[in-house]
């Protein structure tokens, strides 16, 4: 934090400030719309324990995730160097080629729950049996594929392969811009984990025990009191899956090699993708004969 500012001579200095903000606030806002538990009634208020409950949230997720592909791009061309030109040009043909995938592995969730708010597709985990990961189990390992290679950790690093092209598009930041760059990929590990809990690991609720049964047996604290503690094992739930999808993709990271470009770009166009449409068909026809 204490180390200077720098700033390559030949530099776009506006585009080459503005890259870190702009991979940075996706990171941040994504997460708005992930709620973390239920809708509970205390003391006469009721309380959603979501920042923004919106009817679009997969879209708004996907929408502003794809924002973070502009800064990688940005700050591969504004620094006026080759090796972060090449990493911005990786990371843009990798990030978007994963975003297709990543999209319609989500679109059986949507038809198999037929909602686009993710509190209500949470709310709709109840039953340990409907958890998204046993509907959709090929769209669970599509969806963590795509959304590891999205976010360019290991063993889809290569925009920032140190090996290769130095440290990839962020090769000519220092300082607080560099940290910055590493913020956003940390965040989007919490944000990541907190989709895929939603979606897949049924949200908030815990796995066999209804909400009903953890009311009966909070029922000695009162009316109220039980609501607040059934509200914070709820919350205690979620974050406990969360940290549990943070150790996932840490040990993916630490156990499998880096790809190779080629073995990428080949993983994602000719097997997730094609996967995804079949995933797509199979489950229209099973929707559609319920």
């Amino acid at each position: 934090l204490t180390k200077e500012d720098f700033i390559p001579a030949g530099a776009n200095k506006l585009f080459h400030t503005l890259a870190p903000f702009i991979s940075l606030t996706p990171a941040l806002i994504t997460f708005a719309v992930i709620p973390f538990g239920g809708q509970y009634e205390i003391f006469g208020h009721r309380i959603n324990l979501v920042i923004a409950d919106l009817d679009v949230g997969i879209l708004f997720i996907f929408a502003f995730a794809s924002l973070a592909t502009y800064g990688t791009v940005l700050a591969g061309w504004s620094s006026n160097n080759n090796w972060s030109f090449l990493g911005g040009l990786r990371a843009a043909a990798q990030m978007l080629s994963y975003e297709v995938a990543m999209g319609f592995s989500i679109i059986g969730i949507i038809m198999v729950y037929g909602s686009l708010r993710l509190t209500e597709i949470g709310a709709m985990q109840e039953n340990f049996l409907r958890w998204g990961i046993f509907l959709q189990p090929v769209g669970f390992i599509l969806f963590l594929t795509c959304a590891i290679a999205e976010n360019k950790r290991v063993p889809f690093d290569i925009p920032e392969a140190e090996t290769e092209i130095v440290a990839g598009y962020f090769t000519e930041y220092s300082s607080m811009k560099f940290i910055m760059f590493w913020m956003a990929e940390f965040l989007e590990v919490v944000t990541i984990s907190g989709i895929v809990t939603t979606l897949f690991l049924g949200a908030w609720h815990l796995p066999f025990v209804s909400s009903e049964k953890l009311l009966s047996l909070f029922g000695f604290a009162g009316p109220n009191l039980s609501i607040v503690l059934l509200m914070l094992t709820n919350i205690v739930t979620f974050f406990a899956k969360i940290i549990f999808m943070i150790w996932l993709q840490m040990t993916i990271r630490w156990t499998l090699p880096r790809f190779r470009y080629d073995q990428i770009m080949k993983l994602g166009w000719k097997i997730l993708l094609p996967i995804s449409l079949i995933n797509i068909f199979i489950t229209g026809l099973v929707v559609l004969l319920k």
